[in-house]
């Protein structure tokens, strides 16, 4: 059964007393898990002693409160997903103990984070890497994992350990998509049948070849 660890003081303590020693895998998640998730928490079961994902609903990285809002939440299935791949521990932490600054101190990162997708989602990565690192230091993992479906996080947050000596490995993994070659996404519940339908055309022609 998966344990669920509710509060950063708890999870030191345990870390302290039964973790220190022990090779860590760490999936940070906002929820809404789906086949995705459970490969990188497979991946994380496989090479260490222990498996731990956190479920946190970020808000600095949303630069749309709406969006925000609408974020599927459904924490009694992600608790079923994780007890089916027998992750060990769930960290579930709130906003304050997250954020005792209220987010007055971040990381920003001022070149890659700016292309791409950044570019439209303004403040987006800066929430991302700040709550990245605060996990990692609260966590302590020995192996990070995160998909390769969300290439230009997996790089800022990539080079972000080394630019700060983060002791921890952050695992690329494969990503995951459904039989239309759609990416799994926790965004995807959002879609409607004939949005799905959309994306999945987009998937395709991204992934045939130029002549």
């Amino acid at each position: 059964m998966t344990k669920i660890i509710e509060g950063v003081s708890s999870y030191q303590e345990l870390y302290e007393k039964d973790f220190k020693s022990l090779k860590i895998g760490f999936v940070p998640t906002m929820g809404a898990l789906h086949d995705g998730h459970l490969s990188l928490l497979k991946q994380a079961q496989k090479e260490n002693d222990i498996s731990i994902c956190s479920i946190f609903v970020n808000p600095t990285q949303f630069n749309n409160q709406d969006d925000l809002a609408k974020y599927p939440k459904t924490f009694r299935d992600d608790l079923k997903k994780l007890e089916s791949v027998h992750t060990d521990f769930l960290f579930y932490p709130n906003y304050k103990e997250v954020y005792p600054d209220s987010y007055r101190y971040r990381i920003q990162e001022t070149e890659f984070s700016k292309s791409l997708c950044g570019q439209y989602r303004q403040g987006h990565f800066d929430g991302v890497l700040t709550v990245v690192i605060k996990l990692f230091n609260i966590i302590r993992p020995t192996k990070a994992y995160f998909g390769e479906k969300d290439y230009q996080q997996l790089k800022l947050i990539q080079d972000m350990v080394k630019a700060f000596f983060v002791n921890v490995d952050v695992v690329a993994v494969p990503t995951v998509r459904d039989r239309t070659g759609l990416a799994l996404s926790s965004r995807n519940a959002r879609l409607s049948p004939e949005g799905l339908k959309k994306a999945a055309l987009f998937a395709k022609l991204l992934q045939q070849q130029k002549p």
